[in-house]
């Protein structure tokens, strides 16, 4: 395994994990009321993100004995203690929104708890066998971690409210997402210290989109088709109003996903280019369940 020095400039801040309190007694299941469908799409990632993000914090506490490099070492620190944070929030939407309201998301987390626990967690083998499967599962995190800094920052800067959002779960996606955007540099800081090089980070970007997408797709069927308040749908269906809510601005489109995907591929891309860090931090600041935590 090749280590690096990263020397990507980059508007650093220290990273820290923060308390949040949410209250969920009011927040409905469609919590855009105008938009069910895309309520569901958002939702289908409360599902995903607890399991995905537990995968991340022990990837790198695996990663984190080879790590010479103190800047990074803080910043892996750092983003540990955030994703752990998320993990543990978006699981008690779980309990204390979706099984509050006749959702059982037993069947879906299990699944999620498969791909990322045994086909994108560790496995054993010869050292060498060990490393290059830790390589790649710090690029897969890195291609991943791309898409949720370009979602969070969709997000910090899509009015949502003019569809009715419920102000919790937004501020959840919000505040999510606002760490997101502040810690973007990381995971390909880390890749690229451990040696993922283009062709390796492009291939796996290849790999996560179709991925990422169809979990999406898969966990936002399952929760329909346990609402009673939305009738079946097969994917034809489903895709066709998924791209509506697209079309109404309720979701992030699929020529904006394209393009951010594509600007990966440039050979001088950088993470720096997604959001802002000074937006991100002012929101963090602002954000009602972070305020509440500090009362």
């Amino acid at each position: 395994m090749k280590l690096r020095r990263s020397t990507e400039p980059s508007a650093r801040v220290a990273l820290q994990a923060r308390d949040v309190r949410f209250d969920w007694a009011a927040t409905p299941l469609r919590w855009m009321p105008t938009e069910p469908v895309a309520s569901h799409v958002i939702n289908s990632l409360n599902l995903l993100l607890p399991e995905g993000e537990r995968m991340f914090c022990a990837t790198y506490h695996e990663a984190l004995p080879y790590v010479k490099d103190d800047r990074l070492r803080e910043d892996m620190l750092g983003f540990i203690g955030q994703e752990s944070m998320h993990a543990e929030t978006h699981h008690l939407v779980l309990d204390q929104v979706f099984q509050a309201q006749q959702i059982d998301p037993a069947p879906y987390v299990a699944q999620m708890e498969y791909v990322f626990r045994n086909t994108a967690g560790r496995r054993e083998g010869t050292a060498k066998a060990v490393e290059n499967r830790l390589v790649e599962r710090l690029a897969f995190i890195a291609s991943l971690e791309h898409f949720f800094a370009w979602l969070g920052d969709w997000i910090l800067n899509t009015d949502l409210e003019r569809h009715g959002a419920d102000p919790a779960m937004l501020d959840l996606f919000r505040w999510h997402g606002a760490e997101e955007v502040e810690h973007r540099n990381v995971a390909h800081d880390v890749a690229v210290y451990f040696g993922a090089g283009y062709f390796r980070r492009a291939l796996m970007m290849l790999m996560v989109i179709p991925i990422l997408l169809t979990l999406i797709l898969r966990g936002t069927k399952f929760l329909i088709s346990q609402d009673p308040a939305l009738p079946a749908m097969g994917y034809p269906k489903l895709i066709w109003k998924v791209l509506g809510a697209m079309w109404r601005g309720a979701l992030p489109g699929i020529p904006a996903l394209l393009i951010s995907a594509l600007s990966t591929f440039d050979p001088w891309y950088s993470p720096n280019r997604v959001g802002s860090t000074e937006q991100a931090v002012a929101y963090l600041a602002a954000s009602p369940a972070a305020r509440a935590a500090r009362r």
